[in-house]
């Protein structure tokens, strides 16, 4: 494995929700808090960036050229030209405090996201005493489906390389990461199962990435690390990060080979902060396997 590098130096609150793009060869992340895309080239240095209107939970490549994203009310479309922002269905208008956060595409190019509650400052404070969100499954024809009720925060979405099984997980106090049969066809999925624990106290499990061998790499808030963990659910590995805040991943650049780090600075300050001065910023280091391309939305 080759060494962890900063390769852009930034002040994300949340940096979040990376996507490589193989035909631009290159980056695409946001900031949750301070909302905005942005989308960093590797071999130039150059990150621009599109404010957005409110905040926002991820994002997907789309084959027509843009992106498909999950923000705070709703599934919309994000023009990279201009910057424009297109809404298309908010799942949840009659849950106010809700918002959305982790999404990604499947392989038959529907977009899938979940949502949590994000309390009238967007911080998840002060949740309810029961689940509030849920996984979507917005599909080309822009038709969105609710797919699994009951989720207090998703985080990590996978599949196999295969499509045989899908991974999400609930980040809230319950810490599992779960894995269920998928019909990629049907975009449906069953035999819902607890895939990990992650409640051993370093952190809670956010953004993951699956590899081309079929182990899924999984980073954690507060945790200061990332873990690959077996298609069985153990531990194969754990990369020490030099940051609190490690939020999401993404396979990219030549040949797949590198692995892109999102990071936070969230609530860092005075000395934590010292201790850490690129929290917030990107990084990227050679796993030693390679990863998948990035499936788009088709619609």
């Amino acid at each position: 494995m080759n060494g962890i590098r900063c390769i852009y130096e930034t002040a994300a609150i949340a940096g979040e929700s990376p996507v490589w793009s193989v035909d631009e060869q290159a980056l695409y992340w946001i900031d949750v808090m301070a909302p905005a895309v942005h989308r960093f080239d590797p071999k130039t240095g150059e990150n621009r960036s599109w404010k957005l209107p409110e905040q926002i939970g991820s994002i997907g490549l789309r084959k027509k050229g843009g992106l498909v994203a999950a923000t705070k009310s709703g599934f919309s479309f994000i023009d990279v030209n201009n910057g424009r922002v297109t809404p298309i269905i908010d799942p949840e208008r009659d849950l106010p405090e809700n918002g959305f956060n982790d999404g990604k595409c499947d392989r038959r190019g529907r977009f899938w996201a979940g949502s949590a509650w994000l309390g009238s400052d967007g911080k998840y404070d002060n949740p309810p005493a029961e689940p509030t969100g849920s996984i979507y499954r917005l599909d080309p024809d822009h038709v969105c489906h609710r797919i699994v009720p009951g989720i207090r925060e998703t985080n990590t979405f996978a599949w196999s390389p295969d499509d045989r099984t899908i991974y999400f997980g609930d980040s809230s106090e319950s810490k599992v990461i779960y894995a269920a049969d998928f019909d990629i066809e049907a975009g449906s999925i069953a035999n819902q199962r607890i895939f990990a624990r992650t409640n051993d106290g370093a952190g809670v499990h956010d953004g993951s990435a699956i590899d081309a061998e079929g182990y899924l790499w999984t980073t954690f808030w507060e945790g200061w690390r990332i873990v690959r963990y077996a298609p069985d659910g153990r531990i194969d590995r754990v990369v020490e990060m030099p940051f609190k805040y490690v939020t999401s991943c993404a396979f990219g650049g030549d040949n797949l080979e590198t692995l892109f780090v999102t990071s936070g600075r969230w609530d860092l300050k005075g000395a934590e902060l010292a201790a850490q001065p690129q929290a917030g910023s990107l990084f990227a280091f050679e796993p030693g396997v390679r990863g998948l391309p990035e499936p788009m939305f088709a619609g």
